[in-house]
């Protein structure tokens, strides 16, 4: 492999849609341990794309040489202090990106900062003290769950690689 800091990106990339694909075959499966192979699906993903988001900021990094271009993560790149030491467009944009909490970057290092999480007990507020204490339960309805979809994974893949294309034709120019 090319010691270029494009090529880690690239590999992150490519990495994550392996690991979409093989989410896709676990979501499919039967196995008995289906639900786990799924859940390890979504965490590799993950980490894939936060290592693709490190790498392009690297690249970004690197072009300018500044002084985070070995940063370890991208929270130590993407904050608006490193912004306001040095106008960067393509760093400008990420920090945007990344502070925005609508956008998909945003998500994205959300999401994987939640995989660092302990898991936390879902809080219910107490109910009326003057309702009958046996309640009647429908163990036929599913409950909802707030786990990322592989559509979401792969939209924020393919976001990433074309940001990344983008940045790099800019970068070229100069």
């Amino acid at each position: 492999m090319a010691h270029e800091l494009y090529t880690r990106t690239n590999q992150k990339i490519y990495f994550a849609g392996l690991s979409l694909e093989a989410l896709a075959r676990a979501e499919e499966g039967r196995a008995m341990n289906a639900q786990a192979l799924v859940q390890a699906g979504r965490e590799t993903v993950l980490f894939h794309l936060y290592g693709a988001v490190l790498g392009l900021c690297h690249e970004i990094a690197g072009f300018y040489r500044l002084p985070q271009a070995g940063a370890s993560g991208v929270e130590q790149i993407l904050s608006r202090e490193v912004l306001e030491s040095i106008a960067i467009p393509e760093l400008a944009e990420l920090v945007e990106l990344a502070h925005s909490p609508q956008t998909w970057l945003a998500q994205l290092l959300s999401a994987y900062g939640a995989l660092f999480q302990p898991p936390r007990v879902p809080h219910k507020t107490k109910g009326d003290v003057t309702q009958p204490l046996i309640v009647t339960v429908n163990l036929d309805e599913e409950e909802l769950k707030d786990e990322l979809g592989r559509e979401e994974l792969e939209s924020w893949r393919q976001n990433l690689k074309a940001l990344a294309i983008r940045f790099r034709d800019g970068l070229n120019e100069c």
